[in-house]
């Protein structure tokens, strides 16, 4: 599932979530955490790994429990080549928040993640 943040307050404005099938509260979730558009992408198709990364993109978060590891790897790899950083998580808003809060990436650009976690 891919879930692409677009636009926002912050320098760290897109955020594209790879896997799952359903997302049920996670964009509700990343909203109050100051992402603004979300979008979703199954990640479950084989021809995902020929599309490329959009290029408004400024996080990946891979959702590791519900993805073809052929599209981690291919997608891993594209995202080093543009310079995207990638957060790996479970399905699960704990998980999903920790990754976030834990990430150097997201803490250093992204004040609304920063102050979710004092």
């Amino acid at each position: 599932m891919i879930i692409i943040i677009v636009g926002g307050a912050y320098p760290l404005d897109t955020l594209m979530i790879v896997g799952a099938d359903k997302l049920g509260s996670i964009p509700k979730r990343l909203q109050e955490a100051g992402f603004e558009d979300i979008s979703h992408v199954s990640g479950r198709k084989v021809k995902m790994v020929q599309k490329s990364i959009p290029e408004h993109v400024d996080l990946i978060l891979i959702l590791t429990d519900f993805i073809n590891h052929n599209i981690t790897d291919k997608l891993k790899k594209k995202a080093k080549e543009q310079n995207v950083p990638v957060c790996y998580a479970k399905r699960s808003w704990c998980s999903i928040y920790k990754t976030l809060v834990n990430s150097e990436e997201v803490c250093r650009k992204c004040p609304a993640i920063k102050s979710m976690s004092k």
